[in-house]
């Protein structure tokens, strides 16, 4: 199972999240490009700390919205979508390369990943980006989704991704964060979903049903309160599992 956690969310002399901490925790890091968060010295820093934590990069690709944090819908133009995700990839990987690396997935972010769920013209603008700049790249999105689908009718690697601290709809999307218990925050029980996600079990969605989740990948938030100890704990409880952990792109 891979852990991935959205880093590098910080801009100037803001900053947001523990990115030093998670990157002893997760397994793969989805690093903020620079629209929605993040900077040149931010993309710089957490590349080279990836680097050394043997942990993997990927571009985390949102819509160009630093007041909002990339989490308003844009309507933006397919073209100018597919321009703009290329130019995020293209910074990251700048930086990723001076570090010694590569940047080896993408995944959106926000609004973004939310909007690609069911929007086949923006869905499509994204995996145009991927296809111009390195067919070669994984995609991560969430299971289900037009994103996906699209990703691999174009030949693309596509990633099944849980979240650790979000609640689910009956249907398998997320809740909106504007309402009450979209985000969860008891470490002890987002361990436990984890687990029976890993182990292919069945979770609650918020209604109070069964959801049964198949993720390649688990993404715990760096933006949370507690972020660092819920990371942890949901390692501890994966490993204790007998659930081994390690990047899904190599």
């Amino acid at each position: 199972m891979d852990l991935n956690s959205d880093l590098g969310e910080g801009f100037g002399q803001w900053t947001l999240g523990d990115d030093d901490a998670l990157l002893g925790v997760v397994t793969s890091a989805n690093v903020a490009c620079g629209f929605h968060a993040g900077d040149a010295s931010i993309m710089a820093r957490v590349c080279a700390k990836a680097v050394e934590s043997g942990v993997a990069i990927g571009a985390q690709v949102g819509y160009r919205d630093l007041p909002g944090f990339g989490r308003r819908f844009i309507d933006v133009e397919p073209e100018a979508l597919t321009a703009d995700v290329v130019y995020q990839l293209g910074a990251l990987q700048a930086f990723a390369a001076i570090a010694g690396d590569r940047v080896r997935y993408l995944k959106p972010h926000g609004a973004l990943y939310n909007a690609i769920v069911h929007s086949e013209e923006q869905a499509a603008a994204v995996v145009a980006a991927v296809v111009a700049h390195d067919r070669t790249l994984p995609v991560l999105g969430l299971p289900g989704s037009v994103f996906l689908r699209l990703a691999g009718d174009a030949g693309l690697t596509t990633v099944s991704e849980a979240f650790a601290d979000r609640a689910y709809t009956p249907a398998g999307t997320l809740v909106p964060r504007r309402q009450p218990g979209a985000v969860l925050h008891d470490p002890a029980e987002i361990a436990q979903r984890c687990v029976a996600m890993a182990a292919g079990e069945p979770v609650r969605d918020v209604a109070g049903g069964e959801l049964t989740l198949t993720p390649d990948s688990i993404c715990v938030h760096g933006d949370t309160p507690g972020a660092v100890q819920i990371a942890r704990q949901v390692r501890t409880a994966l490993t204790t599992a007998g659930v081994g952990l390690a990047p899904f792109a190599r």
